[in-house]
């Protein structure tokens, strides 16, 4: 057999501006045994078993949840709950050692037993999340012994144990699934101490945590609808700590090396114009590329980002070996071919309703949206919607729209597009093949088959992926350990202190 353990390699992030250190015999942080982090995206519910959106395992993943394997800050898989694993010759099975004397934060011990039954468990319809599809790849789970447990895949997948550092391998004790979205009961080093809908989740650190004890005690994840209260908080001493800076011109707010350090990391976050590919003028690719034409993004990543966003040209963020950086060329901005192509496909002055999130990063793009196709001949009505609650209930789960933006932070979420029943609508059997044929290929193959499959999506113009956002964190003098990349779902505050 194959042994497997890998652990991280070379960091990501880029430092802006360093902190100077404190003055000598200055306690003033030391002392420290909490702090509060502000956050511009609230989770609607503790559960992201069966609730879609990143907030919540933001806040919970590795914090609360852990699983067999994790994503390190550089974007690595490293050794969780297991602590080795064996993969077998034909890449079918995956035999995993796990941690001793792991308990859940209820008393509950941690076993072969339970991976197994979380396993089968997000195969159940206990999950209704669309990402348990990941877990389809999935043909058996047999328990060794208490400390071994085998998962044999039905063929080899070269992202299934990514997709366990996800919420979906995330191990949940069988004794307390009754009440997801008020209750979380993990393995990980943090509890849940209090949770107020709209403002904030206190997390409280484990004194019998199997693992390294958290730096700090008290952990408060508090969120924000306006950038402006968010920057005030920081400002005036109210939070400690920005992660996710949702208004890039708000950076020289921040300017003062003495008083605050800013990270600029690299991310996963595709801002992406979703376009409804199974009902309305958008089931024509002829006017989905037509938008694509019509679009000024450097003009719009200037507006929108203060010029920190990236073009990608695709779903595929640089930090995946499957980048392909020609596809950014494919649509220059052009009007007057996107005016062609809206006259032959017959739709000039056709109504696009433009459901849309009330995040702030999200506005000032839209609006340049709706300019830059109503210039080439379409009629766009921007709604706004209340996020997450109302947006993932009538656009994301509901489809009901026909065009809209939101920013995609997961990881790999290209593979999105191999489900006909997400949001975007897209049914092709060449991609799911494409995609089918590099999960089950050697590394080349997959890194050339996903650059085919990015490539054919960029053809179809099946969404206009406006720009790759930057991942800005701004903390007070003092913080250290707090993850500037956001290269997975969770933001892990285990290793956060005051210096």
């Amino acid at each position: 057999m194959k042994k497997t353990r890998i652990f991280a390699a070379i960091g990501l992030t880029m430092v802006l501006a360093v902190t100077g250190c404190a003055a000598e015999g200055d306690t003033s942080t030391a002392a420290k045994d909490d702090i509060t982090i502000g956050l511009s995206a609230e989770p609607a519910n503790l559960d992201f078993t069966t609730t879609d959106g990143a907030a919540i395992p933001q806040a919970l993943l590795d914090n609360v949840y852990e699983g067999l394997v994790t994503l390190s800050d550089d974007g690595e898989i490293e050794p969780l709950l297991a602590e080795s694993w064996e993969v077998s010759d034909d890449n079918r099975t995956y035999t995993f050692t796990l941690a001793d004397g792991v308990t859940f934060s209820n008393g509950d011990p941690f076993t072969a037993e339970t991976v197994k039954w979380n396993i089968e468990r997000v195969q159940s319809d206990a999950w209704t999340i669309s990402l348990k599809s990941y877990m389809d790849v999935v043909d058996t789970v047999e328990v060794v012994d208490d400390t071994h447990v085998a998962v044999t895949l039905t063929s080899p997948s070269n992202d299934w144990l990514f997709r366990m550092t996800t919420r979906i391998g995330a191990m949940f004790t069988p004794n307390a699934v009754d009440d997801l979205a008020n209750t979380a009961v993990g393995t990980g080093p943090f509890t849940v101490d209090s949770f107020t809908p709209g403002d904030s989740l206190v997390l409280a650190a484990r004194s019998d945590y199997w693992g390294q004890t958290p730096a700090l005690s008290t952990v408060t994840l508090r969120y924000f609808d306006d950038s402006n209260a968010l920057n005030n908080a920081l400002l005036t001493g109210g939070i400690d700590a920005i992660s996710g800076l949702p208004s890039f011109d708000s950076m020289s707010l921040f300017s003062d090396t003495a008083e605050f350090t800013t990270y600029s990391g690299s991310t996963n976050s595709e801002v992406v114009l979703s376009l409804n590919n199974a009902s309305g003028i958008f089931t024509d690719a002829r006017v989905r590329q037509a938008v694509s034409y019509a679009i000024d993004r450097e003009t719009l990543i200037q507006n929108a980002t203060g010029g920190t966003g990236t073009l990608i040209g695709s779903m595929v963020p640089p930090t995946d070996p499957w980048y392909d950086a020609s596809l950014v060329d494919a649509y220059p901005y052009d009007p007057a071919k996107a005016r062609e192509l809206i006259e032959e496909a017959g739709v000039a002055g056709e109504t696009i309703r433009f459901r849309i999130p009330n995040l702030e990063n999200v506005q000032a793009a839209a609006q340049q949206v709706q300019s830059d196709l109503t210039a080439v001949g379409l009629t766009v009505e921007i709604e706004t919607l209340e996020f997450p609650a109302v947006w993932l209930e009538d656009v994301f789960t509901g489809h009901d729209y026909d065009m809209s933006i939101v920013t995609h932070v997961e990881a790999r979420d290209i593979l999105t597009y191999a489900n006909p029943d997400y949001y975007w609508g897209f049914d092709n059997a060449e991609f799911q093949d494409l995609v089918s044929r590099a999960d089950e290929g050697t590394t080349e193959e997959q890194t050339q088959y996903m650059r085919q499959a990015a490539k054919l999506l960029s053809d179809l113009a099946v969404s206009d992926w406006l720009y790759l956002q930057a991942y800005v964190t701004i903390t007070a003098a003092g913080v250290t350990g707090l993850p500037v990349n956001l290269l997975g779902e969770s933001l892990n505050v285990t290793n956060v202190s005051w210096s």
